[in-house]
């Protein structure tokens, strides 16, 4: 197996007239990943290059075998990323391989700390089949790429891109950003695709290339058919934790300056309360003078006594 496949196996239809549930287990992506560490207080970031959420119907609907498929999905804090190019899954189309995607450049990234949180998805010359269809892809596409970016303080940051043509159930579409853009084939199926959401709120962003929504039953023969939904290159992020406040800032004391002042109120109320003021020289010197002439005068007065 190439080292940049999906291969997803299912396992063998019960051989029963009873309707039988068959889930796919889920696929492990090969690629690089980086370090999980995580860091108090820091953001959160994902992304993924396909999802997909379907229903393959088969024998006229009496076996449903979801296919529940991801490629290169990532996540954060710390650092990772992943580039596998084809997802495979095995059992939905008598008993062959399907490769639900292709693509040339299929990479992922989401990363995160204290500081700020990212991820980013990109696809290009892309290729997604599903069961019933061997020999025609469901969609093409050149290039799809989203980005979210989370940072401490700032408001989120959503944004996506479909570049060059999309091909559908063998159509080239022109897609519209006011709604979804249905692609009907008679005796094939139907295609509404959504192009480029993106959402933000004050902590969080994402952003979603194409979303679309599958109903396919290839000639109405019942064989295979499939419904439900497949995205192409979505980020999320949420922003790290605000940082506190800083307690030594928060318990400074109230200090005033204190500076000394000629004349004004201010020294005067400063002079008031230790019972000085400007005048208190000459009442001193007025009390002494009035204490001199008690002094002498009680003098002359004993003296006239005597005599």
């Amino acid at each position: 197996m190439n080292s940049n496949t999906f291969r997803m196996p299912v396992a063998a239809l019960v051989a029963t007239g009873a309707v039988a549930l068959l889930a796919a287990p889920p696929a492990f992506a090969t690629g690089s990943a980086g370090s999980t560490g995580s860091h108090p207080g820091a953001g959160k970031a994902s992304a993924v290059v396909l999802r997909t959420t379907l229903d393959v119907g088969l024998l006229n609907k009496t076996v449903h075998v979801p296919l529940n498929a991801t490629l290169n999905e990532v996540s954060a804090p710390a650092d990772a990323s992943k580039t596998a190019l084809t997802v495979t899954v095995d059992g939905v189309e008598g008993g062959q391989p399907v490769s639900v995607l292709r693509a040339d450049v299929a990479t992922s990234k989401a990363t995160a700390d204290a500081d700020r949180a990212a991820a980013e998805a990109n696809l290009a010359k892309a290729r997604i089949h599903v069961p019933g269809l061997p020999l025609l892809s469901l969609i093409e596409v050149e290039k799809v790429t989203s980005k979210a970016v989370c940072e401490a303080g700032e408001k989120p940051v959503a944004s996506s891109n479909v570049l060059g043509t999309v091909t559908v159930l063998g159509k080239k579409v022109t897609l519209s950003a006011g709604g979804p853009t249905k692609v009907e084939v008679p005796k094939v199926g139907l295609v509404a695709l959504e192009l480029s959401t993106t959402q933000t709120t004050s902590t969080t962003a994402a952003a979603t290339a194409l979303r679309l929504k599958v109903s396919v039953n290839p000639l109405d023969l019942n064989v295979a058919e499939v419904d439900g939904e497949i995205v192409l290159a979505e980020a999320r992020c949420e922003s790290p934790a605000a940082p506190a406040p800083s307690a030594s800032a928060s318990k400074l004391p109230d200090v005033k300056p204190q500076t000394a002042t000629t004349g004004g109120s201010g020294s005067q109320a400063g002079l008031a309360e230790t019972g000085g003021g400007s005048l208190t020289p000459y009442v001193t010197g007025g009390a002494l003078i009035l204490l001199g002439f008690g002094a002498a005068a009680l003098v002359v007065t004993r003296r006239g006594r005597a005599s």
